[in-house]
């Protein structure tokens, strides 16, 4: 879907819009960046049809439709058996879509009286990334049709994004056509990748249509692909004066005998991801345990707040991560004011499960915590442990799409927010965020969100900053979960990442 090369900015409808207008103003014709979008749609559809079959098109009275138009006068120039169907009058087109109408010289029969049924593609051109409002009435019964002939097997081309889909958050406005592959132009947009969008997009090709890179720069885009164009120039490296501490010291807390599990695996992730040194703070009846199932990660035994301060007192040790398998409670209430609060040099508290769950309801308290520390934090809720932290926040609709709810709880809590999942999203408090493009389902085994905590701490302890430390973190675990595939489970995927970091960063050292 991605070219791992390719720019990795995602645009919104709006912003889509400002490029398309920067490209009109810089001198190309919006009928011209209309003909390359509809070539690349017909290029698509003609890939997916057989050759000389029926190919059915259907157009809305937006920009989509002209794209649509296009398409199908060129597929007909190609010996296709076109029937092109619109919504509305052609007579009540205008600008660019009517132009593109007017070049199309076969019948433009009513989209509503057309039956897809037998059809070799239909090309869905109904309407573009923009909607913002539930479909219904006629709209809603030619999408109903759509879907019943994708269902029934047939092969459909999306326009931008399938009709019905939100281009922003990838929410379906009522009803959305179910596509076997998209086309869209110059950008993905957000609803590309967040869920339930990506599925109902199906493989997205990506086509170029003129649009300058310089429009970039004036649109300034906070939104990105997690790919390593966003955060590859942070990764740490070693080098010759390097040593254990210089590399990154992290403290992971287990939790208590029966229930260290989720801490071992957040430790070795750590030590995996590059961290030259990782102990397991270990309450006192869980010693023995730990200490069998470990050897590079050392063991500190700790019975009491204050000897789990003595931990934190420590400097070198600049991630400390908290919650995997650590039991929700007062208890764990009191360690995550210690890690927060602790007076240190500026270190990343990595705030996992229970450590979350503990303040549910209370993300106030937690968020004057991180204030009061001066400490960088990163949160990586899943969406149950969000939804309980967040339960009755100001500011943070639970209803709202992934990306705006990670930004709006980044900018409430002044930290870092990674909601996991397979659309996982980073956001920073600033605005910026990564969504996850090409995470395997076969990560959604227990231990493999533990694993995902370690590799953030990891990271964060070599001094990546917080924001680029969870973009990265995300997008390893992914990788490792698709070099291993099927059958991984979470203890397979720290012993994954030296050969995806291998492919990364080269055979130099980390």
């Amino acid at each position: 879907m991605l070219d791992p090369k390719a720019r990795p900015e995602l645009l919104t409808p709006d912003e889509m819009s400002q490029a398309d207008r920067f490209a009109v103003a810089a001198g190309t014709p919006g009928i011209a960046l209309m003909e390359r979008a509809g070539l690349a749609v017909a290029d698509e559809a003609a890939r997916l049809a057989k050759s000389g079959g029926r190919i059915v098109v259907l157009c809305g009275p937006g920009g989509n439709g002209g794209d649509g138009f296009i398409a199908g006068r060129l597929l007909a120039k190609r010996g296709y058996a076109v029937e092109l169907g619109l919504i509305g009058r052609q007579e009540a087109l205008r600008g660019d879509p009517a132009l593109a109408a007017s070049r199309y010289e076969g019948q433009v029969l009513d989209a509503a009286a057309i039956d897809p049924g037998g059809a070799d593609c239909v090309i869905d051109a109904l309407f573009g990334a923009g909607l913002a409002r539930d479909i219904e009435g006629v709209a809603k019964a030619i999408i109903e049709r759509v879907k019943a002939f994708a269902r029934a097997g047939g092969r459909v081309v999306a326009v931008d994004v399938p009709s019905g889909v939100d281009g922003a958050s990838g929410k379906v406005r009522g009803v959305a056509v179910e596509a076997s592959a998209s086309v869209t132009f110059f950008r993905l947009k957000p609803g590309h990748l967040l869920l339930p969008g990506r599925v109902l997009c199906g493989p997205i090709r990506l086509a170029d249509i003129g649009i300058p890179e310089a429009a970039l720069a004036r649109i300034a885009p906070q939104a990105f692909v997690n790919a390593p164009a966003v955060w590859r120039e942070a990764l740490p490296h070693a080098n010759a004066e390097s040593h254990k501490y210089a590399r990154g010291a992290v403290l992971v807390l287990s939790g208590a005998a029966h229930r260290t599990g989720a801490a071992r695996l957040a430790a070795r992730a750590a030590l995996r991801s590059g961290a030259g040194i990782v102990t397991l703070a270990s309450p006192p009846d869980a010693v023995a345990e730990n200490a069998a199932h470990l050897t590079a990660v050392m063991v500190a035994p700790f019975a009491t707040i204050s000897e789990f301060e003595a931990l934190l007192a420590d400097e070198r040790r600049r991630a400390i991560a908290l919650g995997p398998g650590a039991g929700v409670g007062p208890a764990l209430r009191k360690l995550v004011t210690a890690a927060l609060t602790r007076p240190a040099e500026r270190r990343t508290i990595v705030l996992d499960a229970d450590a979350l769950v503990s303040f549910a309801g209370d993300a106030a308290r937690l968020k004057a915590l991180i204030a009061r520390g001066g400490h960088s934090a990163i949160m990586t809720p899943h969406e149950g442990e969000f939804a309980r932290l967040f339960d009755g926040a100001p500011d943070i609709r639970l209803d709202d799409d992934k990306l705006a709810r990670a930004r709006a709880a980044a900018r409430f809590m002044g930290a870092v927010v990674l909601i996991k999942g397979a659309d996982t999203v980073v956001a920073a408090p600033d605005g910026r965020a990564t969504i996850g493009f090409d995470l395997p389902p076969w990560l959604a085994t227990a231990g493999s969100g533990d694993v995902l905590a370690g590799l953030v701490s990891g990271l964060a302890a070599q001094g990546m900053p917080p924001f680029e430390a969870a973009s990265a973190a995300v997008w390893l675990h992914g990788a490792c979960g698709r070099a291993l595939g099927p059958g991984l489970i979470a203890e397979d995927l720290p012993e994954a990442l030296p050969g995806v970091l291998r492919g990364l960063i080269g055979d130099g050292d980390m």
